[in-house]
């Protein structure tokens, strides 16, 4: 097995450093933790809140998570070393948001037509081996556990002016996540970076054009569809791909009964998720008011699709692990247009 990666050696730097380590009370207290997520509170009042208040409803005192959002106790982008140093105990987040220093990477977050519907996702983990390439690369990543992966919301584009054609796109500026934002660059989409908290600010005062992270549910409940004016319909994936990461040393320290409990909340999470977000998309988009639906004709959006293949094998190029996860992407779309109605 490839030498185990050592991503940081002593305790992280700039905002990481400002926090010191939590501290697991002694056998006769509660095990704390601090996790933080990607989301910001808005969105995070329904991605997490719900299972962390349901895990420490049922710990019945033996631990307690403190709950944080998106850049609160450190920016997003040193969410994966503030994890690995023990600042803060677990993560919610996508790969590619966190930067985390794996060679999948790339595919956490929105990898291009990879998905259609949610289920896609476990599926993918429970039947198409991703499961075992994602504990084998963190296998070699220095006190980071993975737990688990589940999906969030499909990705469209929403933006203050009217996207109608690929042309449509070129120097809109739009916050997005990084691996959908690196295929959308080529028909001229700029992806900008920006605090999760200063996206709406950075809209109101034109620094953004639109965003290119979410789906109608999360646009509308974090107030993006009060600022964009248009929404494409036009899904560049059908669903996000997040997970959950502990520090190793946090989580060796959790009494067995405690870790299971723990995964089943993450699991009740996903099935919130999965619910909040499939009826909350269909919803939005015949009742939502607060934007016009635009949509870019299906002959030249195959273009965008038949663009993906490449991108896909570029990507398969990069080493042996991500082979195995582009190779499941094609099985498994070809297992499902096989397989018809009502999966495709």
């Amino acid at each position: 097995m490839a030498s185990r990666r050592k991503f940081l050696t002593g305790t992280a730097a700039g905002a990481v450093g400002a926090l010191a380590a939590p501290a697991v009370i002694a056998q006769t207290g509660a095990i704390k933790w601090r996790l933080q997520t990607y989301s910001g509170a808005p969105l995070g009042a329904h991605v997490i809140k719900p299972q962390i208040d349901a895990f420490n409803a049922a710990a019945n005192g033996e631990m307690e998570i403190e709950l944080y959002y998106a850049d609160q106790l450190v920016p997003t982008g040193e969410l994966f070393r503030a994890m690995q140093s023990g600042v803060i105990d677990a993560v919610q987040s996508d790969e590619a948001t966190m930067a985390s220093p794996v060679d999948i990477a790339v595919f956490g977050g929105y990898f291009p037509f990879a998905t259609r519907y949610s289920l896609d996702v476990p599926s993918l983990f429970s039947y198409y081996g991703l499961k075992e390439i994602w504990e084998d690369a963190y296998s070699e990543v220095d006190n980071v556990t993975w737990l688990s992966a589940g999906a969030w919301d499909p990705l469209h584009i929403f933006t203050k002016e009217p996207i109608n054609s690929l042309g449509d796109m070129r120097g809109k500026r739009v916050f997005g996540v990084p691996t959908a934002g690196r295929f959308l660059s080529q028909y001229g989409l700029i992806p900008v970076t920006v605090p999760w908290d200063d996206v709406e600010v950075a809209l109101q005062t034109g620094e953004l054009d639109g965003v290119a992270w979410c789906g109608f549910t999360e646009a509308y409940e974090v107030g993006w569809a009060d600022i964009c004016n248009y929404a494409l319909t036009n899904s560049v994936t059908g669903a996000w791909f997040g997970s959950y990461f502990a520090n190793t040393e946090s989580w060796e320290k959790v009494p067995p009964h405690l870790q299971e409990l723990f995964r089943m909340s993450i699991d009740q999470s996903h099935y919130y998720r999965a619910q909040w977000y499939w009826g909350g998309e269909a919803k939005l988009r015949v009742e939502g008011e607060k934007m016009e639906l635009t949509s870019i004709p299906a002959d030249e959006w195959a273009t965008v699709v038949k663009d993906a293949e490449s991108f896909w094998d570029s990507v398969a190029e990069s080493g042996e692990r991500p082979k195995k996860v582009v190779d499941a992407f094609k099985t498994y779309a070809a297992t499902m247009e096989k397989a018809g109605y009502p999966y495709r």
